[in-house]
């Protein structure tokens, strides 16, 4: 019992002290993912796992030119943005990002909340038949109530001890996901064919295609990197260690998501079942590995995918801010819980609408490409300055994956217009 426990402690400790790569993968790989990944899997197979591996490739390729230069310059995105490019350059970015994270916060509130329901559902089911049978109103009930929830942990300064928890969830969510992946067990050509890329030529594809790109090369996750990796305490001697992050972080991202979509492929396409409709829909993802526990194994890992989402993106504004300000981030100042508390209540606009929060939540990831283009070109011009850089300047190899990365934020940008303009 003892050596179990030791076992356990020491796995605890290691998550906590791990670098800035696993709250990347904490953060990136939410609700949004999940539900892009599956849908994908489920109407199209393995066919667009080649928007996975490029959007993981350029995600790793972003994380190093932004975590190399606060190694280099000591200084933060929109903190140096806002320095070297003027404060309108560096206000665009800042309003698009929140923008974009404010439009996804109220898909993932509208899925999370949903999905408790349909676990309360699951336990109770006489209950629900007797009080509950208005999804709606119970919907938002619930969302109100973890809105508030949250908003109260994140005021009494609990949030670090309450994200290290979510994220073990998220991680042990994914980990089902690959060991399901092996008894789903996709053919090797399927997955060789699906790195291939092509776009199926149906109406809502362009659209899915960009919310899995919004949801994988998450414009925030750079942004916010250069303040993680200073506050680890990193200087110029650890820029072996930041790139091993990293590549570990790349990597886990295109192990899950790739796994996700695979099961969902495997369990669902493959089989020649319906494309995802409802939450309880995309239990079926998990079945070859949980049976009948299935549903609420599953619905717990969405919601603490969800919460360990929520929450960071709810105090997006008030970081970005004081990161513009003066490069630093400070919780208690009224202005930062002011801005969480709008977040919250721009959260309860899926659930007040009543909205499908599949549809709703892979509709609003797509709000995210929009400034991945201004992103790529902000960190590229940076790092290629030797009066900033030095002797870290960008070489070939980061500079050819940065050029590449903002053709791709193009052509996918272009895709997210022409997906929404199918869709309205």
């Amino acid at each position: 019992m003892q050596s179990k426990c030791r076992i356990l402690s020491r796995l605890w400790a290691l998550i906590l002290v791990a670098g800035p790569g696993l709250f990347c993968v904490g953060y990136t790989i939410g609700t949004g993912s999940v539900t892009s990944m599956i849908v994908a899997g489920s109407k199209f197979g393995t066919n667009l796992l080649w928007v996975v591996a490029l959007s993981c490739l350029f995600s790793g390729v972003l994380m190093e030119a932004y975590g190399r230069f606060a190694l280099a310059t000591g200084d933060t995105a929109i903190h140096a943005f806002r320095k070297h490019f003027g404060s309108f350059f560096a206000l665009l970015v800042m309003i698009m990002v929140i923008a974009g994270q404010w439009c996804c916060l109220s898909g993932l509130v509208g899925l999370s909340s949903n999905a408790l329901y349909e676990s309360v559902r699951l336990i109770f089911p006489d209950w629900i038949a007797r009080y509950g049978s208005n999804v709606h109103q119970w919907g938002l009930i619930i969302a109100l109530f973890m809105l508030v929830s949250l908003y109260t942990i994140f005021w009494f300064g609990s949030y670090s001890r309450i994200e290290s928890v979510l994220v073990v969830l998220v991680t042990l969510l994914g980990l089902s996901f690959v060991f399901s992946l092996f008894l789903v067990s996709p053919r090797p050509g399927q997955l060789i064919s699906g790195l291939v890329p092509k776009i199926p030529q149906v109406p809502d594809a362009s659209m899915l295609i960009a919310a899995m790109v919004g949801t994988t090369l998450a414009a925030p996750t750079f942004v916010v990197r250069p303040i993680l990796v200073l506050s680890k305490g990193w200087t110029l001697k650890d820029v072996k260690t930041q790139r091993r992050d990293v590549f570990i972080s790349a990597a886990m991202m295109f192990l899950i998501s790739g796994s996700i979509m695979c099961c969902a492929a495997g369990a669902i396409f493959n089989r020649g079942g319906e494309p995802i409709k409802n939450v309880l829909d995309m239990v079926e993802t998990l079945r070859p590995i949980a049976g009948n526990f299935a549903a609420l194994l599953f619905i717990t890992g969405l919601v603490s995918a969800g919460i360990s989402s929520i929450l960071p993106i709810a105090m997006i504004a008030g970081y970005l801010l004081g990161d513009y300000r003066n490069g630093s981030m400070n919780v208690r100042t009224p202005i930062f819980r002011i801005l969480t508390a709008i977040a919250c209540l721009i959260g309860l606009t899926i659930p007040i609408l009543g909205a499908n929060p599949i549809t709703a939540q892979v509709v609003t990831q797509v709000s995210q490409v929009f400034v991945l283009p201004l992103i790529v070109g902000g960190i590229f011009v940076l790092v290629n300055r030797k009066s900033l850089m030095k002797e870290y300047r960008a070489g070939f190899f980061l500079n050819a994956g940065l050029i590449a990365s903002f053709g791709f934020a193009l052509v996918i940008s272009w895709q997210a217009l022409i997906g929404l303009k199918a869709f309205f």
